[in-house]
């Protein structure tokens, strides 16, 4: 028990930035490009209180850590609201509105790559910390990859309506009110994680490691 409440505080400050820079990127982009919906209702913050849902982002995730002794994790925040007739694109802005999301996810690994490097250049060897960085990198490489799965209503499913023709669009959209439960049933036959997450997140750090070879030789 004291292992699995140390486990939940390394991620608490990863997962609860990761959650409210998605949400809220979601929101800042599209009023750059005409949509002022999440904005009039308070979501284009970095308030974390307006992006997380109680069941989604805090019931859910901890019942499933206890309950599989954290082999299997699931959870959402609030979405963020998009009138995407507002846009003044709305085909291209919609593709833009839903990368920003997992676009601030790859960025907050970044930082949290760069943030483990340093301390671990100068020294440091509080395991709360280092851990806490390395957590960071894989839960926003976790949600910046599953965010990219292209079935609607995640990020991935909103860029290919944006990019299929208006007929095929139309119809893909349609499965948008049962896509979380095809995806929830995909993530428990583990064909998202299998097919699509191990692939991308191994991608992810790939290109991590490549980004961080000037500062690993500028510390080394």
């Amino acid at each position: 028990m004291e292992s699995a409440i140390q486990t939940v505080l390394i991620y608490a400050l990863p997962v609860l930035f990761a959650i409210t820079i998605h949400e809220a990127a979601h929101g800042y982009v599209a009023r750059h490009f005409g949509d002022n919906t999440a904005y009039m209702l308070g979501r284009v913050t970095l308030n974390p209180v307006k992006h997380i849902d109680p069941i989604g982002t805090i019931a859910m995730p901890l019942l499933l850590y206890f309950a599989t002794s954290g082999a299997f994790l699931f959870g959402y925040a609030k979405p963020v609201p998009v009138n995407f007739g507002h846009l003044r694109h709305p085909r291209r802005d919609s593709i833009l509105v839903a990368l920003a999301g997992p676009a601030s996810n790859f960025i907050q690994a970044i930082l949290w790559a760069v943030l483990f490097t340093i301390l671990a250049a100068a020294g440091v060897d509080e395991r709360f910390f280092l851990e806490m960085a390395k957590a960071g990198v894989l839960v926003n490489l976790v949600m910046w990859a599953f965010n990219l799965f292209p079935l609607p209503p995640l990020d991935g499913g909103r860029v290919l309506v944006g990019l299929l023709p208006p007929r095929a669009a139309w119809t893909f959209s349609r499965i948008e009110p049962y896509g979380f439960f095809i995806v929830l049933g995909l993530v428990v036959a583990g064909v998202v994680g299998s097919l699509w997450l191990r692939p991308l997140i191994s991608w992810g750090y790939s290109a991590l490691g490549l980004l961080l070879t000037p500062l690993n030789a500028l510390l080394s």
